[in-house]
């Protein structure tokens, strides 16, 4: 098994760079797509984002690529944060080569990019609304594009960007090289690959890769009323390492921040409507260390690369297990350890039964450890629940007395249509575990 960046086939000025930055061993991503991509062949590779996947692309470019040309490589990225982030990455590695890499995107002035594109640049990293600009205004040629990358690909897909990146594939020369590099493969990620990709070679990272096996996960099931109170224990104890918290909306996000900072933390937002200069700015703050905790929406933390970031803390359960998996990966980042706590509310139980299901490594419940009991489900609890949660049947006659279900229990149960959908419910129960 190869150990050594050197057996890769790279020259000796990136892994002199690569040495500098501490990089020493690759990792499974790019020890499987390096050669390939080395000797011209299209991949397909499923990573989730912190396993390494911008060095397993930009590594074989780097190698390939002419000193001095015109732009003879295309990345193009969902967001302007993974545009940034990839390109700080790719002037690491080059830092000996001579190569010439820049970001565009929007939110910032198309007259800097234009001056940048001027000097001569060799690899562009992109969104593809502003690359489109740029093509029209004739500031860019992708006649000389010989390499294109398709990072993130689901991500781009969910935002509508299929339409835009086919009018910019279809500016470059058809013997091109092309990479696509996703954490899902839905069938819009396969069918983009069949379209323009030829004969490409498929590197899917085994489960235990995909579970993030170097991040500590676990969860507390909690009243909603009571997450505050233990978002702000969970923060007290943790290391002095930095900390993300998912919200579910910019306005979560905003109420939290303010209730942190009146409890004496220091924190900042990062959502969707944020200017490109504020989230600039908050991200600078983040990096910097100025504060030590970013409150976030999905759509803004994605691409977000802090090495320092030792706890993600889910105060809002995202219905969609994967959302989930992209959240914890900002922390543990390129191999490091990070820790993933989840705060579950009662109306969320369901939605974390799917992660529970999806994740290979045990979630650790702390409920027990720390004391505190499960809340009981405002509807009927089916005794494989109780057994799983420890709700008691005292608890829940009481919970149920006070709530007028006590004296029509079990006509309740019929009358609300439970009955009807006890299999599949059980059903579900039983895959949910406790792990």
């Amino acid at each position: 098994m190869t150990t050594k960046f050197e057996e890769l086939g790279l020259t000796a000025e990136i892994i002199k760079a690569l040495r500098e930055n501490g990089f020493e061993a690759p990792f499974p991503i790019q020890q499987e797509a390096i050669p390939f991509i080395l000797r011209g062949i299209d991949v397909i590779g499923q990573a989730h984002t912190g396993t390494g996947k911008t060095a397993a692309f930009a590594l074989p470019i780097l190698a390939k690529i002419k000193r001095k040309g015109p732009v003879q490589a295309v990345i193009l990225a969902p967001t302007r944060e993974l545009a940034v982030q990839v390109t700080a990455e790719i002037e690491k590695f080059a830092r000996y080569t001579g190569i010439r890499a820049v970001s565009i995107y929007g939110g910032q002035s198309i007259g800097i990019q234009y001056k940048q594109l001027k000097k001569g640049v060799q690899i562009v990293i992109a969104t593809p609304g502003r690359l489109i600009d740029h093509i029209k205004r004739g500031s860019i040629s992708l006649e000389d594009v010989k390499f294109a990358v398709l990072d993130e690909a689901d991500r781009m897909l969910d935002m509508g960007f299929v339409d835009d990146i086919k009018y910019i594939l279809s500016y470059m020369r058809e013997d091109r090289q092309t990479c696509l590099f996703s954490a899902t493969m839905p069938r819009e990620v396969l069918r983009l690959a069949q379209e323009y990709m030829d004969d490409p070679k498929e590197i899917r990272l085994n489960e235990k890769e995909l579970s993030l096996n170097t991040i500590d996960q676990s969860y507390l099931v909690v009243h909603e009323k009571e997450k505050f109170k233990h978002l702000c224990n969970f923060i007290r104890n943790k290391n002095e390492r930095q900390t993300i918290v998912f919200a579910a909306t910019k306005q979560r996000t905003h109420r939290l921040a303010s209730e942190l900072k009146q409890e004496g933390f220091k924190a900042i937002t990062m959502h969707g409507d944020l200017s490109q200069g504020q989230r600039d700015s908050a991200m600078y703050k983040f990096r910097k260390g100025f504060e030590d905790i970013l409150v976030a929406t999905d759509i803004a933390a994605r691409g977000i690369d802090v090495p320092a970031v030792g706890h993600v803390i889910n105060y809002d359960i995202p219905a969609d297990p994967l959302i989930y998996f992209h959240r914890i990966g900002r922390t543990a980042r390129a191999g490091g350890v990070g820790k993933a706590i989840s705060l579950v509310s009662q109306d969320r139980v369901d939605d974390f039964g799917k992660i529970l299901k999806k994740t290979e490594k045990p979630i650790h419940k702390l409920n027990e450890e720390m004391g505190i009991e499960i809340p009981v489900i405002q509807q009927y609890v089916h005794r494989d629940y109780r057994q799983r949660y420890g709700v008691s049947d005292y608890k829940r006659n009481r919970r149920y007395s006070n709530t007028g279900y006590s004296n029509g229990y079990n006509h309740s149960y019929r009358n609300n249509g439970y009955s009807n959908s006890y299999s599949s419910y059980r059903s579900r129960e039983s895959n949910y575990g406790s792990k």
